[in-house]
Protein backbone atom coordinates (compact mmCIF):
# COMPACT_ATOMS: atom_id res chain seq x y z
CA UNK A 1 0.00 0.00 0.00
CA UNK A 2 1.54 3.27 -0.80
CA UNK A 3 2.31 6.09 1.89
CA UNK A 4 -0.66 8.20 1.27
CA UNK A 5 -3.22 5.53 1.42
CA UNK A 6 -2.01 4.26 4.42
CA UNK A 7 -2.13 7.89 6.16
CA UNK A 8 -5.69 8.25 4.77
CA UNK A 9 -6.58 4.62 6.10
CA UNK A 10 -5.17 5.69 9.54
CA UNK A 11 -7.13 9.22 10.02
CA UNK A 12 -10.24 7.41 9.29
CA UNK A 13 -9.48 4.64 11.71
CA UNK A 14 -8.80 7.79 14.43
CA UNK A 15 -12.42 9.48 13.67
CA UNK A 16 -13.34 8.20 16.69
CA UNK A 17 -10.49 9.84 18.68
CA UNK A 18 -11.14 13.08 16.92
CA UNK A 19 -14.88 12.87 17.74
CA UNK A 20 -13.80 12.24 21.50
CA UNK A 21 -10.96 15.37 21.39
CA UNK A 22 -13.92 17.13 20.07
CA UNK A 23 -16.32 16.37 23.16
CA UNK A 24 -12.91 17.08 25.89
CA UNK A 25 -12.27 20.33 24.42
CA UNK A 26 -15.88 21.38 23.90
CA UNK A 27 -16.62 20.67 27.76
CA UNK A 28 -14.29 23.06 28.44
CA UNK A 29 -14.93 27.03 27.63
CA UNK A 30 -11.96 29.40 26.70
CA UNK A 31 -13.24 32.81 26.69
CA UNK A 32 -11.11 35.16 26.62
CA UNK A 33 -11.33 38.03 30.23
CA UNK A 34 -13.06 40.64 28.56
CA UNK A 35 -15.96 38.55 27.37
CA UNK A 36 -16.49 37.63 30.78
CA UNK A 37 -14.04 34.04 30.50
CA UNK A 38 -11.24 33.36 32.18
CA UNK A 39 -9.28 32.33 29.44
CA UNK A 40 -7.86 28.86 27.46
CA UNK A 41 -5.54 27.56 30.38
CA UNK A 42 -7.72 24.78 31.10
CA UNK A 43 -8.59 23.81 27.28
CA UNK A 44 -5.12 23.70 27.01
CA UNK A 45 -4.67 21.09 29.98
CA UNK A 46 -6.64 19.29 27.90
CA UNK A 47 -4.55 19.30 25.12
CA UNK A 48 -1.56 18.67 26.34
CA UNK A 49 -2.50 15.55 28.29
CA UNK A 50 -4.14 14.34 25.05
CA UNK A 51 -0.22 14.93 23.81
CA UNK A 52 1.35 13.03 26.23
CA UNK A 53 -0.56 10.62 25.34
CA UNK A 54 -0.51 10.53 21.94
CA UNK A 55 3.54 10.79 23.08
CA UNK A 56 4.20 13.54 21.13
CA UNK A 57 7.93 14.26 22.62
CA UNK A 58 8.66 17.85 21.52
CA UNK A 59 5.71 19.99 22.81
CA UNK A 60 6.21 23.40 23.83
CA UNK A 61 4.80 25.96 25.84
CA UNK A 62 5.29 29.85 24.99
CA UNK A 63 2.86 31.18 27.89
CA UNK A 64 1.70 35.22 27.39
CA UNK A 65 1.42 36.67 31.06
CA UNK A 66 -2.52 37.99 31.59
CA UNK A 67 -3.00 39.12 35.37
CA UNK A 68 -6.98 39.55 34.22
CA UNK A 69 -7.59 35.17 34.40
CA UNK A 70 -6.93 33.29 37.42
CA UNK A 71 -4.07 31.12 35.85
CA UNK A 72 -2.50 34.63 35.41
CA UNK A 73 -1.18 33.25 31.68
CA UNK A 74 -2.71 32.50 28.70
CA UNK A 75 -0.73 29.25 27.11
CA UNK A 76 0.35 29.38 23.47
CA UNK A 77 1.60 25.37 22.37
CA UNK A 78 4.20 24.64 19.96
CA UNK A 79 4.40 20.89 18.56
CA UNK A 80 7.18 19.54 16.77
CA UNK A 81 7.49 16.62 14.00
CA UNK A 82 10.59 16.31 12.96
CA UNK A 83 10.99 16.05 8.94
CA UNK A 84 13.39 14.98 6.45
CA UNK A 85 14.67 17.85 6.66
CA UNK A 86 14.72 20.24 9.45
CA UNK A 87 15.06 23.31 7.36
CA UNK A 88 12.38 25.19 6.13
CA UNK A 89 9.48 24.29 8.46
CA UNK A 90 5.65 23.69 7.48
CA UNK A 91 3.50 25.33 10.46
CA UNK A 92 -0.41 24.57 10.46
CA UNK A 93 -1.60 27.73 13.20
CA UNK A 94 -5.31 27.27 14.85
CA UNK A 95 -6.43 29.05 17.78
CA UNK A 96 -7.61 27.67 21.06
CA UNK A 97 -10.15 30.58 22.48
CA UNK A 98 -13.72 30.64 21.70
CA UNK A 99 -16.47 33.42 21.24
CA UNK A 100 -18.83 33.00 23.80
CA UNK A 101 -22.40 31.16 23.21
CA UNK A 102 -24.51 34.02 23.32
CA UNK A 103 -28.03 33.53 23.98
CA UNK A 104 -28.34 30.15 24.68
CA UNK A 105 -32.43 30.60 24.37
CA UNK A 106 -31.38 30.05 20.51
CA UNK A 107 -29.27 27.24 21.20
CA UNK A 108 -31.11 23.18 20.28
CA UNK A 109 -28.41 21.79 23.15
CA UNK A 110 -26.00 23.01 26.12
CA UNK A 111 -23.50 24.61 23.92
CA UNK A 112 -20.50 23.32 25.39
CA UNK A 113 -21.65 19.65 25.16
CA UNK A 114 -21.13 18.15 21.62
CA UNK A 115 -24.26 16.40 20.18
CA UNK A 116 -23.58 14.29 17.41
CA UNK A 117 -26.28 13.84 14.95
CA UNK A 118 -26.72 12.69 10.79
CA UNK A 119 -22.45 12.76 10.64
CA UNK A 120 -22.47 16.27 12.13
CA UNK A 121 -21.13 17.66 15.67
CA UNK A 122 -22.76 20.84 17.65
CA UNK A 123 -21.12 23.15 20.16
CA UNK A 124 -19.51 26.04 20.56
CA UNK A 125 -15.80 26.06 19.28
CA UNK A 126 -16.50 23.14 17.16
CA UNK A 127 -15.54 24.61 13.50
CA UNK A 128 -14.00 27.71 15.31
CA UNK A 129 -11.55 26.49 15.91
CA UNK A 130 -11.72 23.07 16.81
CA UNK A 131 -11.41 21.25 13.78
CA UNK A 132 -8.50 23.01 12.67
CA UNK A 133 -6.99 22.22 16.26
CA UNK A 134 -8.07 18.23 15.60
CA UNK A 135 -7.32 17.85 12.04
CA UNK A 136 -3.66 18.89 12.37
CA UNK A 137 -2.98 17.09 15.26
CA UNK A 138 -4.32 13.84 13.73
CA UNK A 139 -2.80 14.55 10.38
CA UNK A 140 0.56 14.56 12.81
CA UNK A 141 -0.26 11.46 14.30
CA UNK A 142 -1.00 9.68 11.99
CA UNK A 143 2.94 10.41 10.17
CA UNK A 144 4.26 9.62 13.21
CA UNK A 145 2.56 6.07 14.01
CA UNK A 146 3.06 4.69 10.97
CA UNK A 147 6.89 5.70 11.81
CA UNK A 148 6.67 7.96 8.27
CA UNK A 149 8.57 11.28 8.47
CA UNK A 150 6.88 14.12 6.90
CA UNK A 151 9.53 15.98 4.09
CA UNK A 152 9.81 18.87 6.38
CA UNK A 153 9.54 19.67 10.24
CA UNK A 154 6.18 19.95 10.97
CA UNK A 155 4.95 22.86 13.59
CA UNK A 156 1.54 22.70 15.04
CA UNK A 157 1.32 26.37 16.71
CA UNK A 158 -2.10 26.45 18.81
CA UNK A 159 -2.36 30.06 20.19
CA UNK A 160 -4.43 31.85 22.34
CA UNK A 161 -6.60 35.38 21.86
CA UNK A 162 -7.22 35.19 18.43
CA UNK A 163 -11.07 36.06 18.97
CA UNK A 164 -10.05 39.35 20.45
CA UNK A 165 -6.95 40.54 18.88
CA UNK A 166 -4.13 38.48 19.43
CA UNK A 167 -2.31 40.25 22.05
CA UNK A 168 -1.71 37.40 23.69
CA UNK A 169 -1.44 34.94 20.95
CA UNK A 170 -0.02 35.41 17.66
CA UNK A 171 1.39 38.84 18.15
CA UNK A 172 2.96 37.86 21.16
CA UNK A 173 5.00 34.96 20.12
CA UNK A 174 6.51 36.90 17.03
CA UNK A 175 7.27 39.65 19.38
CA UNK A 176 9.26 38.03 22.04
CA UNK A 177 10.11 34.81 20.66
CA UNK A 178 12.13 33.82 17.61
CA UNK A 179 9.76 30.78 16.23
CA UNK A 180 9.91 31.28 12.71
CA UNK A 181 12.57 30.74 10.53
CA UNK A 182 13.29 32.26 6.88
CA UNK A 183 11.38 30.86 4.52
CA UNK A 184 8.94 28.76 6.70
CA UNK A 185 4.94 28.87 5.64
CA UNK A 186 2.15 28.39 7.16
CA UNK A 187 -1.75 27.11 6.76
CA UNK A 188 -3.79 28.54 8.97
CA UNK A 189 -7.35 26.68 8.46
CA UNK A 190 -9.43 28.73 10.03
CA UNK A 191 -11.73 30.25 6.96
CA UNK A 192 -13.06 28.87 4.10
CA UNK A 193 -16.03 27.59 1.86
CA UNK A 194 -18.57 24.94 2.08
CA UNK A 195 -17.10 23.49 -1.06
CA UNK A 196 -13.26 23.67 0.20
CA UNK A 197 -11.78 24.95 -3.20
CA UNK A 198 -11.18 28.39 -1.42
CA UNK A 199 -7.62 29.14 -0.65
CA UNK A 200 -6.77 32.59 0.92
CA UNK A 201 -3.69 34.26 0.46
CA UNK A 202 -4.61 37.93 0.47
CA UNK A 203 -6.51 40.57 2.23
CA UNK A 204 -7.74 44.09 1.89
CA UNK A 205 -5.83 46.78 4.02
CA UNK A 206 -8.08 47.96 6.85
CA UNK A 207 -8.29 51.66 7.60
CA UNK A 208 -10.67 52.72 10.38
CA UNK A 209 -10.53 56.82 10.69
CA UNK A 210 -12.13 59.12 13.26
CA UNK A 211 -13.38 62.18 11.60
CA UNK A 212 -13.77 65.05 14.27
CA UNK A 213 -14.98 68.68 12.64
CA UNK A 214 -15.01 71.74 14.90
CA UNK A 215 -17.06 74.72 14.20
CA UNK A 216 -18.83 76.97 16.61
CA UNK A 217 -22.46 76.79 18.16
CA UNK A 218 -25.02 78.85 17.84
CA UNK A 219 -29.17 79.07 17.86
CA UNK A 220 -30.54 77.41 15.06
CA UNK A 221 -32.48 80.84 14.52
CA UNK A 222 -29.42 82.60 13.48
CA UNK A 223 -26.98 80.07 11.60
CA UNK A 224 -24.47 82.99 10.30
CA UNK A 225 -23.51 83.83 14.22
CA UNK A 226 -22.07 79.88 13.97
CA UNK A 227 -20.12 77.81 11.85
CA UNK A 228 -22.49 74.47 11.34
CA UNK A 229 -20.08 71.47 11.85
CA UNK A 230 -22.64 69.02 10.83
CA UNK A 231 -22.92 70.73 7.21
CA UNK A 232 -19.07 70.70 7.05
CA UNK A 233 -18.66 67.05 7.95
CA UNK A 234 -21.79 66.11 5.69
CA UNK A 235 -19.39 67.88 3.12
CA UNK A 236 -16.44 65.95 4.28
CA UNK A 237 -18.23 62.39 3.56
CA UNK A 238 -19.34 63.53 0.38
CA UNK A 239 -15.71 64.27 -0.67
CA UNK A 240 -14.23 61.24 0.79
CA UNK A 241 -16.93 59.15 -0.76
CA UNK A 242 -15.13 60.51 -4.13
CA UNK A 243 -11.75 57.96 -3.36
CA UNK A 244 -13.85 55.02 -4.67
CA UNK A 245 -13.54 56.64 -7.58
CA UNK A 246 -10.18 57.80 -7.24
CA UNK A 247 -9.12 54.39 -6.27
CA UNK A 248 -10.19 52.44 -9.55
CA UNK A 249 -7.76 49.82 -9.62
CA UNK A 250 -9.34 45.98 -9.54
CA UNK A 251 -7.82 42.89 -8.58
CA UNK A 252 -9.60 39.71 -9.16
CA UNK A 253 -8.68 38.32 -6.22
CA UNK A 254 -11.00 40.24 -4.23
CA UNK A 255 -14.96 40.73 -3.99
CA UNK A 256 -15.90 43.33 -3.98
CA UNK A 257 -12.65 43.94 -6.57
CA UNK A 258 -11.74 46.93 -5.60
CA UNK A 259 -10.63 49.35 -2.93
CA UNK A 260 -14.04 50.35 -0.88
CA UNK A 261 -14.49 53.76 1.41
CA UNK A 262 -17.72 53.82 3.18
CA UNK A 263 -19.09 56.04 5.94
CA UNK A 264 -20.37 53.92 8.95
CA UNK A 265 -20.79 55.36 12.23
CA UNK A 266 -22.05 58.41 13.58
CA UNK A 267 -21.55 59.96 16.60
CA UNK A 268 -24.84 62.03 17.96
CA UNK A 269 -23.42 65.64 18.29
CA UNK A 270 -26.57 68.09 19.77
CA UNK A 271 -29.80 66.70 21.80
CA UNK A 272 -31.90 69.27 20.48
CA UNK A 273 -33.31 70.80 16.77
CA UNK A 274 -32.71 74.55 17.69
CA UNK A 275 -29.19 74.78 17.54
CA UNK A 276 -26.54 74.58 15.06
CA UNK A 277 -24.09 72.07 16.23
CA UNK A 278 -20.08 73.14 16.28
CA UNK A 279 -18.98 69.75 16.68
CA UNK A 280 -19.61 66.48 14.72
CA UNK A 281 -17.68 63.22 14.52
CA UNK A 282 -18.02 60.22 12.33
CA UNK A 283 -16.26 57.38 11.06
CA UNK A 284 -15.19 55.41 7.73
CA UNK A 285 -14.21 52.03 7.07
CA UNK A 286 -11.62 51.13 4.48
CA UNK A 287 -10.79 48.30 2.72
CA UNK A 288 -7.77 48.82 0.49
CA UNK A 289 -6.16 46.85 -2.17
CA UNK A 290 -2.62 45.61 -0.85
CA UNK A 291 -1.00 47.40 -3.49
CA UNK A 292 -2.20 50.78 -2.92
CA UNK A 293 0.13 52.52 -0.82
CA UNK A 294 -1.65 53.75 2.87
CA UNK A 295 0.51 56.68 3.85
CA UNK A 296 -0.30 57.70 -0.60
CA UNK A 297 -3.66 57.14 0.63
CA UNK A 298 -3.82 59.13 3.92
CA UNK A 299 -1.75 61.92 2.13
CA UNK A 300 -5.00 62.44 -0.20
CA UNK A 301 -7.28 62.19 2.69
CA UNK A 302 -5.38 64.75 4.70
CA UNK A 303 -5.32 66.50 1.48
CA UNK A 304 -9.51 66.82 1.12
CA UNK A 305 -10.00 67.61 4.97
CA UNK A 306 -7.83 70.59 4.22
CA UNK A 307 -10.22 72.12 1.46
CA UNK A 308 -12.95 71.24 3.09
CA UNK A 309 -11.53 73.23 6.67
CA UNK A 310 -10.77 76.49 4.14
CA UNK A 311 -14.11 76.00 2.05
CA UNK A 312 -16.28 76.05 5.43
CA UNK A 313 -13.74 77.98 8.12
CA UNK A 314 -13.91 74.61 10.55
CA UNK A 315 -10.96 72.38 11.81
CA UNK A 316 -10.45 68.60 11.10
CA UNK A 317 -8.82 66.65 12.98
CA UNK A 318 -8.30 62.59 11.67
CA UNK A 319 -7.56 59.80 13.87
CA UNK A 320 -6.44 56.15 12.79
CA UNK A 321 -8.51 54.09 15.05
CA UNK A 322 -7.14 50.67 13.37
CA UNK A 323 -4.58 50.24 10.35
CA UNK A 324 -3.71 46.73 9.14
CA UNK A 325 -1.90 45.69 6.58
CA UNK A 326 -0.17 42.48 4.97
CA UNK A 327 1.97 41.67 1.50
CA UNK A 328 0.11 38.80 -0.72
CA UNK A 329 1.30 35.43 -0.14
CA UNK A 330 2.44 35.07 -4.01
CA UNK A 331 0.28 32.81 -6.02
CA UNK A 332 3.51 30.13 -7.28
CA UNK A 333 4.18 29.62 -3.45
CA UNK A 334 5.97 26.03 -2.75
CA UNK A 335 2.76 25.96 0.14
CA UNK A 336 -0.19 27.17 -2.10
CA UNK A 337 0.76 24.50 -5.22
CA UNK A 338 0.86 21.69 -2.59
CA UNK A 339 -2.41 22.60 -1.26
CA UNK A 340 -3.93 22.34 -4.70
CA UNK A 341 -2.47 19.10 -5.11
CA UNK A 342 -3.77 17.45 -2.11
CA UNK A 343 -7.36 19.10 -2.85
CA UNK A 344 -7.42 17.24 -6.28
CA UNK A 345 -6.67 14.36 -4.31
CA UNK A 346 -8.97 14.24 -1.37
CA UNK A 347 -12.10 15.98 -2.51
CA UNK A 348 -11.75 16.54 -6.07
CA UNK A 349 -11.67 20.08 -6.49
CA UNK A 350 -9.41 22.60 -8.32
CA UNK A 351 -8.63 24.88 -5.45
CA UNK A 352 -9.57 28.85 -6.18
CA UNK A 353 -6.98 31.17 -5.02
CA UNK A 354 -8.71 34.79 -3.22
CA UNK A 355 -8.65 37.69 -1.33
CA UNK A 356 -10.85 39.08 1.68
CA UNK A 357 -11.92 42.41 2.61
CA UNK A 358 -11.30 41.07 6.77
CA UNK A 359 -8.75 40.87 8.37
CA UNK A 360 -7.21 37.55 9.82
CA UNK A 361 -4.50 36.24 11.99
CA UNK A 362 -2.89 35.75 8.51
CA UNK A 363 -2.02 39.25 8.27
CA UNK A 364 0.67 38.81 11.12
CA UNK A 365 2.72 35.85 9.63
CA UNK A 366 2.73 37.60 6.37
CA UNK A 367 4.32 40.83 7.84
CA UNK A 368 6.95 38.95 9.24
CA UNK A 369 7.53 36.88 6.12
CA UNK A 370 6.16 34.07 6.10
CA UNK A 371 4.34 32.84 3.25
CA UNK A 372 0.94 32.09 4.85
CA UNK A 373 -2.51 30.49 3.11
CA UNK A 374 -6.25 30.79 5.09
CA UNK A 375 -8.01 27.32 4.12
CA UNK A 376 -10.15 24.70 5.89
CA UNK A 377 -13.19 22.90 4.43
CA UNK A 378 -16.40 24.74 7.13
CA UNK A 379 -19.82 25.92 6.48
CA UNK A 380 -18.96 28.56 8.25
CA UNK A 381 -21.49 28.30 10.78
CA UNK A 382 -18.70 29.68 13.79
CA UNK A 383 -20.42 32.43 15.97
CA UNK A 384 -23.73 31.23 15.30
CA UNK A 385 -25.77 29.46 17.71
CA UNK A 386 -25.72 25.80 17.27
CA UNK A 387 -22.53 25.81 15.60
CA UNK A 388 -21.44 22.64 14.15
CA UNK A 389 -18.72 20.78 12.37
CA UNK A 390 -19.44 17.86 9.88
CA UNK A 391 -17.32 14.74 10.95
CA UNK A 392 -16.22 14.18 6.88
CA UNK A 393 -14.84 17.73 6.73
CA UNK A 394 -12.63 17.13 9.82
CA UNK A 395 -11.30 13.59 8.80
CA UNK A 396 -11.22 15.27 5.03
CA UNK A 397 -9.22 18.19 6.36
CA UNK A 398 -6.82 15.90 8.04
CA UNK A 399 -5.93 14.21 4.77
CA UNK A 400 -5.51 17.39 3.11
CA UNK A 401 -2.94 18.34 6.05
CA UNK A 402 -1.06 15.15 5.70
CA UNK A 403 -1.19 15.10 2.05
CA UNK A 404 1.00 18.57 2.29
CA UNK A 405 3.16 17.38 4.95
CA UNK A 406 4.49 14.20 3.51
CA UNK A 407 4.63 15.86 0.21
CA UNK A 408 5.74 19.41 0.03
Amino acid sequence: MKDLEKIFAKIEDLTESMIILQEELTAVPAVAPQNGGSGEWDKAQVLLSRLESMSFNEVEMFSAPDDRVDSGKRPNIVVTLRGEKDEPRFWIMSHLDIVPPGDESLWGSDPYTVVRKEGMLTGRGVEDNHQGIISSLIAALSLKELKLKPKKTVKLLFVADEETGSDYGIKYILARHRLFLKNDVALVPDGGRRDGAMIQIAEKSILWLKFQTKGRQCHGSMPDEGINAFLAGSALVLKLNELNRLYSEKNSLFNPPGSTFVPTKKEANIPNINTIPGDDIFYFDCRILPSQDLEEVMGRIITICTGVEQKYGVAITVSIVQRVSSPSTPESSALVNSLKKALKEVYDIEGELCGIGGGTVASFLRNAGIHTVVWAKIDESMHMPNEYCRIGNMVGDAKVMAHIMLNQ
